[in-house]
């Protein structure tokens, strides 16, 4: 038996032992405390409390915070006042719960004792922050979330600097599979480089709620990053196996030898020169970074660009009006920094034969070309046929690369295909990580959970995500599929945004209160409209203080 199950299991008899005990002082029968539920019910009752806390007492992640409560609750119901003893009762609290049980000095006061105390300022304020706690944690957690965009995988669609609202309950809310969390952290705690914020001795399976819509073509979507499930702790930003390719064919050079032919070789030695030179994190699903990225297929679409267009079975899919691509400019002067930003571009200056490359959208190059500074402007495209050992899934023979990629479908629940040493890279991932089998190949022969195997059926769906500054985004190219386990929820609202050389306070109000849309973001005049009717509605509030 797993070491952790042995741990959970002992707390669970230490706290049925302090109940017991607890109980019996509180002169309830002992037996109560260990039948489950219904000792929780008790618990509430000895505590003068609402029998409406069990909802939240059932709550994953919020149980946690509950339980701390009702500990802290049953201290005081024992006299126990001291700051130092209240902290370790807290933090030790299976066993504390047992200490005050067992240990004859603490007698149980209960039955209002409590209330016939005043209410200090300090209790009142411990017991909002509690309440705020709670029922921040059950929004943030069942409903809405806030995110703000750190990379320009998205612009001009959504910008570096745009805190989002994303609604969890749109595709169904997912039950924490890790409850034992620090409120309000993701995977690392405050002031710290990689100490994790939350504990893996007790994990749920995988569930999520039922949503009230589903994921469409194009629908802007918040997940964890499928392979983040490994990071190095120096480079939480990178892909550790996009880290580990590069090496490879690092290696390969340095060696001469055939990335292709040697590829499971040189891939472990990767993997060992990088484990060896850096720390490594490990992290559960619900603890992968957060990424954001536009659906652009849902399962079983088959996926298709050529050229940089994007093709969804067979047909060309709409484009987001911001949609960039990377160009380099040319021109036998500089471009005055005060044109680029008239011009929303953020890219390096260019002298002579051209410098550096520009992320343009169809409005930026239009105007872009019509500077004088600008003799013609080249887009940055990747020919058909020409390979890239960074695109997934990795095959040199299918000579995809960002540009020129598929066709390839997306795995569809319940849907069944063929598995060969082949094709077996477009699946492994799915079938090892994504769906938890034992994976294997003898010769040509490929063997899942030790049965040799010619055909797969997907548990889950998955998507097919990308950016849309198409030539500066990490995405479904580079490493594949999202699986629905990793959905997070639809970005729909920009509540704040931020910028860089912006004058002061540094805001975009042009986009504070706007909602993001399939095709774009909706232009914010929200705050413009409120403002004055804020200051209407005081003015009238208070117009006879002004009239006297």
């Amino acid at each position: 038996m797993d070491i952790k199950w042995i741990v959970n299991i002992i707390l669970l008899v230490l706290i049925h032992i302090g109940l017991f005990r607890i109980f019996v002082k509180a002169r309830r029968q002992g037996w109560e405390a260990i039948v489950p539920g219904y000792n929780l019910w008790v618990w509430l009752k000895i505590l003068e409390k609402p029998w409406w806390w069990l909802i939240l007492l059932a709550i994953p992640g919020v149980n946690v915070i509950m339980f701390l409560i009702l500990v802290f609750l049953t201290m005081r119901n024992f006299e126990v006042e001291k700051p130092v003893e209240i902290v370790v009762g807290i933090l030790f609290s299976p066993i504390y719960l047992v200490y005050l049980g067992v240990n004859e000095k603490f007698r149980w006061m209960g039955d209002g004792y409590w209330k016939q105390y005043k209410r200090t300022t300090a209790t009142e304020w411990s017991e909002a922050i509690v309440f705020a706690v709670v029922a921040a944690t059950i929004i943030r957690t069942f409903f809405f979330e806030a995110f703000v965009i750190p990379t320009p995988s998205m612009e001009k669609s959504l910008l570096v600097g745009d805190y989002l609202f994303v609604s969890k309950i749109s595709y169904g809310s997912k039950i924490p599979a890790i409850p034992l969390t620090v409120p309000f952290t993701h995977h690392t705690l405050p002031f710290t480089d990689h100490t994790p914020s939350y504990s893996r001795w007790f994990e749920l399976p995988y569930m999520r709620l039922p949503a009230i819509g589903k994921i469409e073509n194009n629908d802007v979507v918040v997940f964890n990053f499928p392979e983040g499930d490994t990071v190095i702790a120096q480079f939480q930003n990178s892909s550790y196996y996009g880290i580990v390719l590069n090496r490879m064919q690092e290696l390969a050079y340095q060696q001469q030898r055939d990335p292709e032919k040697e590829r499971d070789a040189l891939m472990s030695e990767a993997r060992q020169t990088i484990d060896q030179q850096f720390d490594l994190l490990v992290r559960p699903v619900d603890k992968k970074d957060n990424y954001v990225k536009r659906c652009i297929g849902i399962p079983g679409d088959e996926i298709m660009i050529k050229d940089r267009q994007v093709f969804i079975n067979g047909k060309a899919a709409t484009n987001p009006e911001n949609l960039q691509y990377s160009y380099v400019p040319y021109g036998k002067s500089e471009i005055p920094k005060k044109e680029l930003n008239r011009l929303d571009i953020t890219a390096p200056n260019i002298i002579d034969d051209g410098r550096g490359t520009m992320m343009l959208n169809e409005t930026n190059l239009g105007g872009l070309r019509k500077l004088n500074y600008v003799d013609s402007v080249v887009i940055n495209s990747a020919p058909a046929g020409e390979y890239s050992y960074e695109v997934f899934p990795h095959i040199p023979a299918l000579r995809w690369n960002r540009d020129n990629y598929g066709p390839l479908v997306v795995p569809k629940k319940g849907v069944s295909v063929k598995v060969d040493v082949i094709n077996l890279r477009k699946y492994e991932r799915i079938i090892r990580d994504y769906e938890h089998n034992t994976l294997s190949v003898n010769g040509d022969q490929v063997i899942i959970n030790g049965i040799p195997a010619t055909s797969y059926t997907f548990a889950q769906d998955y998507y097919f995500m990308m950016g849309d500054n198409r030539h500066n985004s990490l995405d479904s190219r580079f490493w594949g599929f999202v699986p629905e386990d990793h959905v997070v929820g639809k970005a729909v609202f920009i509540w704040m945004s931020r910028g860089e050389n912006l004058k002061f306070p540094g805001i975009r109000f042009e986009r504070v209160f706007s909602f993001v849309k399939s095709d774009g973001v909706s232009k914010s005049y929200f705050l413009w409209i409120m403002i004055p009717l804020v200051l209407l509605i005081w003015g009238w509030n208070n117009r006879r203080r002004f009239i006297k």
